[in-house]
Formats: C-alpha cells, structure tokens, sequence
C-alpha cells in the first residue's frame, strides 16, 4: 500500500505584523485507474479495515469498513481498486449502502 501526501504552505499575518509560514501534509487518495471505462469511482484510499471511496461529482467520501460491510467485502473491494477495474459494480451489487454513516 503506497500512502501519498501532499506538502501545503501557507502564511497567517497576526496583529503587529507577524508573519507566520505554517508547513502540514494532507493525505491526498489514490487515482482509480476506470480501466472499464464506465465507473463512477474517481478516488480511493486503502486503511487496515476500511476503504474511503470518493465518487465522481461529489466531495463527499464513503467510507466502507469491517465493520458496517464485513471483512471479506472490504477486502475485495481493495483488490479490484488496485487492479482499476470493477470496483464500482461491486459496490453496487453488493455494499452500495453498507458504508459508515
């Protein structure tokens, strides 16, 4: 599993003219290969018991665990996320409203 981050700057101005830089990282997901072609799956990111998916046009991010979809769905889900293909199929047949609320 590659975790990727992305370096952010900025500068806050405080009363008297202090300038601070302040330097964070933001986890940035991994890009779903859709080597279908057809899939709504834009985004994803893999953790130990859980997948985070994003959908194309919206922000909001679904989050699919042990938990709520149960260990072997999750796992599959990971698989085909890597492999870029059949992801979104899964999810609708068979976990399309087993994500955390």
């Amino acid at each position: 599993m590659c975790i990727k981050y992305k370096y952010l700057r900025d500068s806050v101005r405080f009363s008297g003219g202090v300038l601070v830089d302040l330097i964070f990282l933001k986890l940035v997901m991994n890009r779903y290969q859709n080597l279908g072609g057809d899939s709504n799956v834009s985004e994803y990111e893999i953790g130990a018991d859980y997948i985070l998916i994003k959908f194309k046009g919206t922000f909001r991010k679904y989050r699919y665990s042990y938990l709520k979809a149960g260990r072997n769905h999750v796992e599959a889900m990971k698989k085909l996320a890597k492999r870029g293909i059949g992801l979104n199929a899964y999810i609708n047949k068979y976990v399309k409203f087993l994500y955390d609320r």
